[in-house]
């Protein structure tokens, strides 16, 4: 058995639990996937989304054709249980995740462009009085002649965002294998649409 899936982020949507709390639910496309090719005995290559053929390099697609299978937008590696279970070709969907399976999932978070030291790292500021003129700088960086230089890991500002996060541990809440949905207790990281990949535990 293949142990994940390349999914899409649907959105997010309320429901409630048999004590009537509310509970947030993530909505994800699990596959369709393709198996696309063997790697090794313990790892298989799986391809996502339709895309043009004109949209993929020659390698790439002398690949697709090889296996039999449509050209493919996303590809990943995921690790299986027994390679000899698994052909090329074959088509692997969200019934592989059950009810109650807690699951790994790694995707890319929101991008909010550049940002300041207030907003990235929640510094306090200065003050706003007394005709101060640091009000959302960040001071002071460093030292003075040694070791003069700033030391790596400073919280300064910058990139804020875009960047790959994991969920180590994310609960099935339902399996809609015939829609090819996951519901996924709580939030994922990413916006709507954005590619993610759900591994199991």
């Amino acid at each position: 058995m293949v142990r994940g899936l390349i999914g899409k982020k649907l959105g997010m949507l309320q429901t409630f639990d048999e004590e009537g709390r509310a509970v947030g639910i993530t909505v994800v496309q699990a596959g369709p996937c393709m198996v696309v090719q063997k790697k090794d005995s313990s790892n298989v290559q799986l391809g996502f989304g339709q895309v043009k053929e004109s949209r993929v390099s020659k390698p790439i697609l002398g690949q697709f054709k090889k296996a039999g299978v449509d050209p493919c937008a996303i590809l990943r590696e995921f690790p299986v249980d027994d390679s000899e279970d698994v052909q090329v070709g074959q088509r692997i969907t969200a019934d592989i995740f059950s009810q109650g399976d807690y699951v790994k999932v790694i995707g890319v978070s929101k991008g909010k462009g550049f940002a300041g030291v207030i907003k990235k790292w929640n510094f306090g500021g200065g003050r706003e009085t007394h005709g101060s003129r640091s009000h959302r700088i960040p001071g002071s960086i460093g030292q003075c002649a040694w070791p003069s230089r700033v030391f790596k890991g400073r919280k300064m500002p910058g990139r804020m965002g875009g960047a790959s996060v994991t969920c180590p541990s994310v609960q099935v809440v339902q399996v809609r294998a015939d829609e090819n949905l996951l519901l996924l207790k709580g939030p994922i990281p990413g916006s709507r649409g954005s590619i993610i990949i759900i591994r199991k535990k």
